[in-house]
């Protein structure tokens, strides 16, 4: 049995997911009794204030997003960040070496920028020869964190991404422009459109509109929900809260002008993603592939700044769909596409060309891969 170590945090769901999605691959290409695989939060091990991220993340980049992107920014200028990994080594090196003691393993991989170099120090210091892999999960505008030269193999989600692996002195033969990974029930066949919306209890004669904004309901969801009612536009609505019960509860309490179906934290948005039309949503990574995979046109509501700016970039370049940054210019966009069938279904139709559905089992390949490579150290 081979023994995974997938290093990760709970800041935004995007981490978990890939790890999860990437572990549901290798089980399904090579069979769950082949493996042993740990999640481990990185920042959870760390001292006090990284110990708090998964807590603070949602805070900051709702309620501060100017200092986020600037925090973002700095972080990332070519003299800060080697000082900012240094750091993080620095204060952490007892517990991060501590964390490998206490999860051996065949294999590391890391799928969370930040904890990527410091976890590579304590790997170096202990003199380990594993395999070291890293997935990057963020689109476009890729932080300098994920580009450890030292890792054995790192897997890109675009070729932007790659290209700025290149520029900051990645050899080309140490990537690979795969996709960003996302769970292989979005490529399992399912039920058609017109069957799902039965089961749910949609109408056949309404298109769908979905709002997605994260599994903590961040963003301006409830705003955005408001701007739209406010049309009276002919569709229907399923809006996903997601975990954020204080703003579920204000939806649910809200005047419909449309038939509106309002839903928590679901574990089945792959299904729901493909009985909908039109998906309404906070420029994500994970969203934002999983939309493609599901052929779905793209209105970005919002963004986190700095770290998801590249994926507006990515949907818009791609004429998969559109970037409204107001409440009201979503809903505006929205009454102009509900007007003209065939302006969404030509974004739907580019969102589609752009899909990676294979990504994660390509992935899945790579770790395999490197299992089965003899022994060596960090590149």
């Amino acid at each position: 049995m081979y023994k995974i170590l997938f290093l990760m945090s709970d800041t935004g769901g995007g981490h978990r997911s890939a790890a999860e999605a990437i572990s549901e691959a290798l089980y399904r290409k090579y069979g769950r009794e082949t493996f042993d695989i740990q999640l481990v939060d990185v920042y959870r091990k760390m001292r006090y204030p990284m110990n708090i991220q998964p807590e603070m993340y949602p805070e900051m980049v709702n309620k501060t997003p100017f200092l986020w992107g600037l925090g973002y920014y700095f972080a990332n200028l070519p003299f800060i960040a080697p000082i900012v990994r240094r750091l993080l080594y620095a204060m952490n090196r007892g517990r991060l070496q501590q964390m490998y003691e206490d999860n051996p393993a065949d294999i590391i991989v890391s799928v969370h920028s930040v904890i990527t170099p410091p976890s590579m120090y304590a790997y170096l210091d202990k003199k380990m020869t594993i395999p070291f892999l890293v997935v990057v999960t963020d689109l476009v505008s890729t932080p300098r964190f994920w580009y450890e030269k030292r890792a054995h193999h790192t897997y890109l989600p675009t070729q932007r991404a790659l290209q700025r692996g290149i520029k900051l002195g990645l050899q080309s033969h140490n990537m690979s422009m795969t996709g960003l990974p996302v769970h292989p029930r979005f490529t399992d066949s399912y039920q058609d459109k017109q069957t799902i919306r039965h089961e749910h209890g949609w109408s056949d004669d309404l298109p769908v509109v979905m709002l997605v904004f994260g599994g903590d309901g961040m963003g301006q969801l409830v705003k955005t929900a408001t701007a739209i009612n406010e049309k009276r536009l002919k569709c229907q609505l399923v809006i996903i809260a997601g975990k954020n019960e204080e703003r579920r509860a204000i939806l649910e309490a809200m005047d419909w002008h449309q038939p509106t179906h309002i839903y928590g934290f679901i574990t089945d948005m792959h299904i729901k993603m493909r009985g909908a039309d039109i998906l309404v949503t906070k420029a994500g990574p994970a969203t934002i592939t999983e939309a493609t995979i599901a052929g779905l046109p793209m209105i970005l509501s919002g963004k986190i700044p700095g770290q998801e700016d590249g994926n507006v970039w990515h949907v818009v370049d791609n004429q998969a769909g559109v970037y409204a940054s107001h409440p009201k210019q979503v809903a505006n966009v929205l009454e102009k596409w509900l007007a003209d069938e065939s302006i969404w279904q030509k974004y739907a139709e580019n969102s589609r060309k752009i899909a990676q559905p294979d990504a994660v089992f390509q992935i899945a390949e790579g770790i395999w891969e490197h299992l089965h490579l003899p022994a060596k150290s960090g590149i």
